[in-house]
């Protein structure tokens, strides 16, 4: 008597491989037959655990977005003055991206080809504008310098940190190594910010 091959996966780890997975090929140029393969189980299987495809890039997005969304909870982000809170904002995305860098990684990439793309983008810009709002206020406090534009210097800020994504590779979780891009991201931005 032959007994199946009993699926081990979870759902977690299931995500965890259709992320690199997206990552490697592109949402677009993936198929559930390269999910399958990467994971090494059946089709069935994945659809045990999901609906398709798109259900793993929503819930990979989602943890991206609830990281981000996250630190506008934080009381740094939430109390004190505006450029204090937006430093905080600044220091704890570099570090969310990091800690979450494949799933970022996908959320920067997506295109608004489907549904769930555009909601991802739309959610991303709900948060730069958050982050906007406190340069403004920043801004008007007269923490920051008045001869850059707020919505280029979001935008000059969001690319540095974004960039990360590019480039950052954890060294056998060195957690060390993190706190020290968040720094350089944070004195870089803020020694050209602050008046």
């Amino acid at each position: 008597m032959t007994m199946a091959k009993r699926d081990t996966y979870t759902p977690e780890s299931l995500l965890a491989v259709a992320v690199q997975v997206f990552n490697e090929r592109g949402y677009d140029g993936t198929s559930m037959e390269h999910l399958s393969k990467a994971a090494g189980i059946s089709k069935s299987s994945i659809y045990h655990h999901v609906k398709g495809k798109e259900e793993l890039l929503r819930l990979a997005i989602a943890r991206a977005l609830d990281g981000l969304f996250g630190i506008l909870q934080e009381p740094g982000a939430a109390e004190g003055r505006a450029v204090d809170r937006l430093e905080h904002v600044t220091r704890r995305t570099a570090e969310v991206l990091m800690a979450e860098l494949p799933y970022v990684t996908l959320l920067l990439r997506v295109r608004g080809n489907t549904d769930t793309e555009r909601w991802a983008m739309e959610r991303r810009r709900e948060f730069d504008q958050e982050v906007a709002e406190l340069l403004k206020q920043a801004s008007a406090d007269g923490d920051l310098r008045a001869d850059v534009d707020v919505r280029l210097a979001t935008r000059l800020l969001f690319g540095m940190i974004n960039s990360i994504v590019e480039w950052y590779r954890p060294h056998n979780g060195v957690a060390s190594e993190g706190e020290q891009v968040a720094d350089a991201v944070v004195r870089m931005a803020f020694a050209g910010l602050r008046t």
